[in-house]
């Protein structure tokens, strides 16, 4: 299985991408955690583009989604919403179907229990036109229960991979 890791932050450091990186680590034996770290290159969202000339780097995106059986989404919040990046990368892919009914687990690393779920409610809201199964959905806090809660998540969204994989979606 292959999950496809993406953090809605452009930060290299970011604390989204940490979370990415220790659900990498923490995959069972089987499951691929790929992060993907091309939402800072893709252009801005314009059909007019696309229908110019193929674009190398949302082809790119678009194959790497289509090669994963899963997403796994780390995102800030941003004003209340989702970062304008991770938006721009969910438009490209919106008429092609890559995401169309995909199994996505979404988070946030924050660090406090409150923080981040405006943003999360937004991003599934936005997961919703894609008809996509949408898994977890609360901000994972920073701290003692970091690792674990990461680890619960990606066996929730394993399961749910798996499920839709035996029933043909």
């Amino acid at each position: 299985m292959r999950i496809l890791g993406v953090s809605g932050s452009l930060q290299r450091g970011s604390s989204n991408l940490a979370l990415l990186e220790c659900a990498r680590e923490l995959a069972p034996t089987g499951v691929e955690v790929a992060i993907y770290d091309g939402l800072r290159t893709l252009p801005q969202f314009n059909l007019d583009l696309e229908a110019q000339a193929p674009l190398p780097l949302v082809e790119a995106w678009r194959r790497e989604l289509d090669a994963s059986d899963a997403l796994l989404l780390a995102s800030p919040e941003y004003g209340f919403s989702l970062p304008g990046a991770l938006k721009n990368a969910i438009d490209w892919v919106i008429g092609s179907g890559e995401l169309e009914r995909k199994v996505v687990g979404i988070t946030a690393s924050v660090n406090h229990t409150e923080r981040g779920r405006r943003g999360l409610a937004a991003l599934e809201n936005t997961l919703s036109a894609l008809s996509a199964t949408v898994v977890g959905g609360v901000p994972i806090v920073r701290g003692a229960e970091f690792e674990n809660d990461v680890r619960v998540l990606l066996g929730a969204l394993i399961g749910a991979a798996q499920a839709a994989r035996s029933s043909g979606a």
